[in-house]
């Protein structure tokens, strides 16, 4: 073994080495522009000195109650102003901030508090029912053994007063209320180690107990300047949150937007209509958003449009496989849109589909395919890799042979909190498996075919659902399409699309519609890949807005197989 020399023994001492944080860039953003606007929610306006105060308030305030180095705050919330300032005043303080999906249910809820034993629950007006129904949940279970967490109500003058006063009545502390007993001033200090945990996000939990994603200082430090670098965001961008800051800790451009003293627009409700009505006033430059979003954005109706835009759009998206038809809309009414991917396991998007000049000359529907692949490591991430998951060797770079998507790097996780087993299986090998399928193209660019348990095994053929989705999406009368397998006595399984048609299309026309999208496959596709059986109606979704495949494969499975037949 080659041991590793240097040219000298110099140590780190203070002056040369300090544990990486982002909460150093609120601090330097207060500095450099005081007076600049870090966040505006309806008529309620905010400066950079201003917020940076107001975090130090909720890091005093935390600290003289005790919450501090150890303890988690678990925050239920939209995106308000109050979420912002937990992802740097909770932190400053030592304690661990859990954003909350407000889209979760009190059962998963309690589960969520009381795993990770939460001290503080802040939480907005709005929730505060469902935030009491999971205390009231936890408490019973735990036979009246586990503490109670202070309860901080956050107020928003947006919303019916009614759940505030409720929650007053009730003993919450108003969260205004809570910052004055804390002090401006307030010495915060970095942690003295970088592996420090810094947030901790739950996993859907679509089949079993949600697993608590536990993050450090260093990876969002890394993520938060890279996210920045490589969506090239310039100095004072305004940034539209559409995107939920309790997913993924809003991939992490929490902390961009200080880094690079932007502006937060923060949106307590998305729709197309508060999308278009924002950029139009508020001089938005960016935003990021899952696919459904975009799909909401380009088929909104002209009521809801302010077009065109009066400036170039620079959109991130992420969360699910975008359709190329859905990214060539958005390219049509000026969006640009740039394509990433990653999991809550690696600090949210961790690859790009980086653009290239030449790919300005092509046609729009070429441009589309090219960018609906998951593209390339970010800067921040050291190793990524397309391999066989049996012995780990990369698979050919031959945009066919698929293999499981595995990362390495100072954006992976520190791992899953209190789950041992849970962590020997992500981390196998040395690697963090992502449980995607994926190829590898010959200019390195991978491009995820399915999740290995969405993947439809048909005569012995590997069909991949994604695929067979983004043929579908280019129908006209398609909003929305999932497909799973379906149990087939001649086949083993088959393809079976479950559809959402868009609103113009009558509820009477479903039969003809049905044939005419199984003529469309029979005409884009190969025919193995062609839906046997198409279903319409609404597709059940996760609380982060991703399509249910599980329940779809269970209904598919429950309506028994299909007879033989000459197709």
């Amino acid at each position: 073994m080659v041991v590793e020399r240097d040219i000298d023994d110099l140590p780190k001492n203070a002056a040369n080495y300090t544990a990486l944080t982002p909460l150093s860039f609120l601090e330097r953003a207060a500095m450099i522009y005081p007076n600049r606007k870090s966040l505006i929610h309806g008529s309620v306006e905010y400066t950079w000195l201003q917020t940076y105060r107001r975090c130090c308030k909720l890091a005093s305030a935390l600290t003289k109650r005790s919450i501090t180095f150890g303890s988690t705050v678990a925050v239920i919330a939209p995106n308000v102003p109050a979420m912002y300032e937990a992802h740097f005043g909770i932190p400053m303080a030592g304690a661990v901030l859990n954003a909350v999906n407000v889209r979760l249910n009190a059962d998963t809820i309690a589960f969520l508090l009381g795993h990770c034993s939460a001290a503080v629950v802040m939480v907005d007006q709005e929730f505060f029912p469902l935030a009491e129904e999971a205390l009231k949940i936890l408490e019973d279970k735990s036979e009246g053994k586990s503490n109670r967490p202070l309860i901080v109500v956050i107020a928003d003058k947006n919303c019916d007063p009614t759940p505030l006063q409720y929650a007053l009545e009730k003993g919450a502390v108003e969260y205004d209320n809570f910052l004055e007993t804390g002090a401006p001033d307030f010495p915060w200090k970095p942690p003295q180690d970088e592996w420090q945990s810094i947030a901790l996000g739950y996993t859907s939990g679509t089949t079993a107990s949600p697993k608590g994603v536990v993050l450090h200082h260093r990876g969002a430090y890394l993520m938060a300047l890279s996210n920045a670098v490589v969506w090239s965001m310039k100095e004072g961008a305004v940034y539209l949150w559409t995107l939920p800051m309790f997913h993924c800790n809003g991939w992490c451009f929490t902390w961009t937007l200080a880094a690079i003293c932007g502006t937060n627009i923060c949106l307590r409700q998305v729709t197309a209509k508060a999308v278009y009505s924002a950029i139009a006033h508020h001089g938005v430059t960016h935003f990021s958003a899952a696919p459904v979003v975009l799909n909401t954005i380009v088929n909104a109706s002209k009521e809801e449009t302010i077009l065109p835009l009066p400036r170039l759009v620079h959109v991130s998206t992420a969360g699910a496989s975008p359709p190329p038809p859905v990214l060539a809309a958005m390219t049509q009414r000026g969006f640009r849109v740039l394509h990433t991917y990653g999991l809550s396991e690696t600090y949210g998007p961790s690859t790009i589909c980086t653009w290239k000049p030449e790919w300005d000359l092509l046609p729009t529907d070429v441009q589309a395919r090219l960018n609906a692949r998951q593209g390339v490591r970010y800067v921040s991430l050291e190793h990524l890799d397309v391999v066989n998951p049996t012995d780990m060797i990369p698979v050919p770079a031959d945009g066919k042979t698929m293999g499981e998507i595995v990362f390495r790097g100072n954006v992976v996780m520190k791992g899953y909190l209190k789950n041992p087993k849970a962590n020997e299986a992500a981390f196998a090998g040395g690697w963090y498996h992502s449980g995607d399928l994926a190829v590898k193209h010959p200019d390195g660019y991978i491009e995820i075919k399915d999740r290995s348990k969405d993947i439809i095994i048909s005569g012995g053929e590997n069909i991949s659902s994604v695929e067979v989705e983004n043929i579908l999406y280019q129908h006209p009368a398609i909003l929305e399409v999932s497909v799973v397998a379906r149990p087939d006595e001649q086949w083993g399984e088959s393809p079976c699309a479950f559809v959402t048609l868009k609103p113009a299309v009558k509820e009477t026309d479903q039969q003809q519609v049905a044939e005419d999208i199984m003529k469309f496959s029979r005409s884009k596709m190969p025919r193995y890949w062609v839906p046997k059986s198409v279903f319409f109606g609404p597709l059940p979704k996760t609380a982060t807005g991703k399509i249910q495949k599980h329940l779809l494969r269970a209904k598919a499975k429950e309506m028994g197989p299909l007879k033989k037949s000459r197709l």
